[in-house]
């Protein structure tokens, strides 16, 4: 999975991201990337982004550059 990698996200790439209440189901919300939220090199469930429209969640795909 790409979005659990910190170095392959960019502020400006837009991304389908998992909110934490959807997370048991797994409903995906598309977003630009505002800012990186997650310090570490990668994560096990995805880097928490947060998104221009104030949505913060776990990058789950990367949609385009």
């Amino acid at each position: 999975m790409e979005g659990n990698i910190r170095d392959k996200i960019q502020p400006g790439m837009t991304v389908s991201v998992v909110q934490k209440q959807d997370q048991r189901s797994g409903q995906l919300t598309e977003g630009v990337v505002k800012k990186i939220l997650t310090n570490s090199k990668n994560h096990p469930h995805g880097i928490k982004v947060m998104l221009e429209d104030g949505v913060v969640g776990r990058v789950k795909s990367i949609l385009r550059q």
